[in-house]
């Protein structure tokens, strides 16, 4: 079953990236008591991920702020080296990178995809979603293919 607006985020454990190496975070601790702009990309250094999507969020990351977010965080099925290599080709310093390894938070958000004709195996679908103390207030899910509803600016204008 998809998760869906006023659903609560299930407890799966993600690994943030510091620096200092990563670092395993449970979901439902991580979104509890704050309002998160999170987005989903089937994979690091994959193009629309690294020539639109990331960089979106790097860019609207000051208006996010200012209209109640308090934190910008990015997830995808990649292990945490990958996720932390990805934020620095891309000074990514203001987003939070949650490597979703196993794929285990996507499966349990119901928002997984395949990728294997791509080589990539079960991924995240794309998608954004506002996490208010773990309750999903917003949620955008891409067609297959697509960049328009996940996007940094579209998230923004739901605000």
């Amino acid at each position: 079953m998809t998760i869906s607006v006023g659903d609560r985020l299930p407890s799966a454990t993600l690994l943030k990236v510091t620096s200092e190496g990563p670092d395993a975070v449970d979901s439902a601790d991580y979104f509890a008591g704050r309002t998160v702009a999170l987005f989903a990309v089937p994979g690091a250094f994959t193009p629309t991920c690294s020539a639109k999507h990331l960089p979106g969020y790097i860019n609207n990351a000051d208006a996010l702020k200012a209209k109640g977010v308090d934190e910008i965080a990015c997830t995808s099925v990649n292990d945490a080296f990958v996720m932390g290599a990805w934020s620095k080709a891309n000074d990514a310093d203001g987003i939070t990178m949650l490597a979703d390894g196993n794929g285990g938070f996507a499966e349990a958000l119901g928002l997984t995809m395949d990728g294997s004709k791509f080589g990539l195996g079960t991924r995240s679908q794309r998608y954004s979603m506002l996490v208010e103390d773990g309750v999903v207030k917003e949620l955008n899910v891409e067609a297959p293919g697509a960049f328009e509803v996940s996007s940094a600016e579209h998230l923004l204008g739901e605000l």
